[in-house]
């Protein structure tokens, strides 16, 4: 069977995903060929590893794909293919880190991390003028946009601030909001808001919720940078109508020079990296590695997704 590897992986990685191949798989990977080879090499592939743009399906799509790994949690922008053959994603891998990442920003926002350190870059002293400007996390009113994996974890980290929690889900029981109107209602008794929703839920906090949010309030989002408002979001922002922003994900990447995002004050740029760790394509390797075998015996595959739903 023929394998199209289109993660980037190093020699060492290539190395170990090829030593735990089965004999009749045969490897390429698009890292090590020139551009003139991938549309063939892709047509051929059997078996799939990772995400290629998605008018390669258009131009390409190879007709005798089997079983296709994506290399992340999200997949939104192949919601358009309609696939025959089983798919899956990376499931909850990126969730505790992203979650991470939102804390983090959040903490550094209410402890003015990045003013603090650009005083430590000038070599410059001002402890007496921070006295009682420095905010908490703690017991902060929170509502978190989806009750996925990425929104749980933000959810259970939180709970370590004493932080009262609300998940916004259309469907999901679990969840206090289930509708733009009850979040809107909700919204301006909220100091922070963590927008942890995929692509598919596009533009979905607009201007409409963005003017019901506190002037003391935060937003903060991992999710997908089309799913806010930016050209709001920015105006709100500049008009001190709301506190800051942290966000991992913006509506275009990498992030454009003229972006008033890359100057606005207290504003917290994470640039995607929400979801990076330690072994991360090592990791990627061995989810395929399981479901290759799943697929091999016939069994139900770890995170299996439906890409057209978006889930």
């Amino acid at each position: 069977m023929h394998l199209f590897v289109y993660t980037p992986l190093t020699e060492p990685e290539r190395q170990r995903l090829l030593d735990q191949l089965p004999a009749d798989i045969h490897a390429v990977f698009r890292s090590l060929l020139d551009k003139s080879e991938e549309a063939a090499a892709f047509q051929k592939a059997e078996l799939l590893l990772g995400n290629p743009p998605p008018e390669w399906f258009a131009e390409h799509e190879p007709t005798n794909l089997q079983f296709w790994q994506i290399d992340s949690a999200g997949f939104e922008r192949y919601q358009a293919l309609r696939p025959t053959y089983p798919v899956a994603n990376m499931g909850d891998y990126f969730a505790w880190p992203c979650a991470e990442t939102m804390v983090a920003g959040l903490l550094a926002h209410y402890r003015h991390l990045p003013e603090l350190l650009a005083l430590q870059g000038r070599q410059e002293w001002h402890r007496g003028s921070w006295q009682g400007r420095l905010g908490l996390l703690r017991e902060k009113r929170v509502i978190i946009l989806g009750s996925g994996t990425i929104g749980q974890a933000v959810q259970q980290q939180l709970t370590g601030f004493n932080c009262h929690v609300q998940l916004l889900a259309r469907t999901d029981p679990r969840a206090q909001l289930h509708s733009k109107e009850e979040l809107r209602a909700a919204l301006p008794d909220t100091d922070i808001v963590v927008n942890c929703l995929p692509g598919s839920a596009d533009g979905f906090f607009s201007a409409y919720l963005i003017e019901a949010m506190p002037p003391h309030s935060v937003y903060a989002s991992v999710g997908r940078g089309n799913t806010t408002d930016e050209p709001a979001l920015i105006a709100a922002l500049r008009a001190n109508r709301l506190a800051g922003a942290v966000l991992d994900v913006t509506a275009q990447e990498p992030l454009p020079a003229d972006s008033p995002l890359w100057t606005l004050p207290h504003v917290i740029l994470t640039q995607h990296t929400g979801g990076n760790q330690p072994g991360e394509n090592d990791a990627k390797v061995d989810q395929f590695l399981r479901n290759l075998h799943r697929f091999q015996r016939k069994e139900e595959l770890e995170n299996p997704v439906d890409v057209s739903k978006g889930y």
